[in-house]
């Protein structure tokens, strides 16, 4: 938890929340940790009060778990969890998909573009981050362009899940086969493809099925 900082006052209950979330989905706050909403306060500059409201909604959202004058604690996590979440999300991003590739204009492909290109070059360099905050980028851009709002709700909601264990595993050296899937991907979007696009997402996201499997083995 060192990596907590003091937000601005400004959507205090949105700013908690996305610290907290982001440092579970990082590990910096460790599966079974216990939170403490004063502990947390004090460490992002806050009242306790957007604290407790950032909890309520990460437990309705799966990562945290809390038991009523006992504990509120970061969830394990869980394979089943993960591949339900994926088919979810990987759903969401197929129908985005669809919908984005007849609207994308020229400067939405060259985000994409470049944002695998920057995916790759952390994967290279074995920036686990990097890796996943550039992945994020590319398929945003399709997530914008749709502008279905509860598509994009669905993915912010329940991709955190799925990053935990892909951040798990890319860190202990996991293999990453998605930098050319997205090149795929973007000459597909480029000639106006939507079915061979939405088919190659679907790949993209059925990829995750290994790292799920895999976590079970371990």
């Amino acid at each position: 938890m060192e990596a907590l900082r003091p937000v601005a006052r400004t959507l205090l209950r949105d700013r908690a929340y996305a610290a907290i979330r982001d440092a579970i989905v990082a590990g910096e706050i460790e599966p079974g940790a216990v939170v403490r909403d004063a502990e947390l306060a004090e460490r992002l500059g806050l009242s306790r009060a957007p604290v407790r409201e950032a909890f309520a909604r990460l437990v309705d959202e799966g990562l945290l778990e809390s038991k009523p004058q006992s504990y509120t604690r970061v969830t394990p996590v869980v394979a089943a969890d993960v591949r339900d979440a994926a088919a979810v999300v990987g759903a969401m991003h197929e129908l985005v998909t669809r919908a984005a590739v007849p609207r994308l204009r020229d400067a939405d492909l060259d985000q994409m573009r470049v944002s695998n290109v920057r995916f790759a070059a952390a994967v290279r360099a074995g920036d686990v981050d990097g890796a996943l905050r550039a992945d994020d980028e590319l398929h945003d851009v399709l997530v914008r362009v749709a502008g279905n709002r509860a598509a994009a709700a669905t993915v912010t909601r329940y991709t955190p899940l799925i990053r935990r264990l892909e951040r798990r595993r890319f860190g202990e050296g996991g293999s990453c086969r998605s930098a050319g899937l997205h090149e795929r991907l973007i000459e597909a979007c480029a000639a106006g493809d939507a079915e061979a696009a939405a088919r190659i997402t679907a790949d993209i996201w059925n990829t995750l099925s290994d790292l799920v499997d895999a976590d079970t083995a371990d």
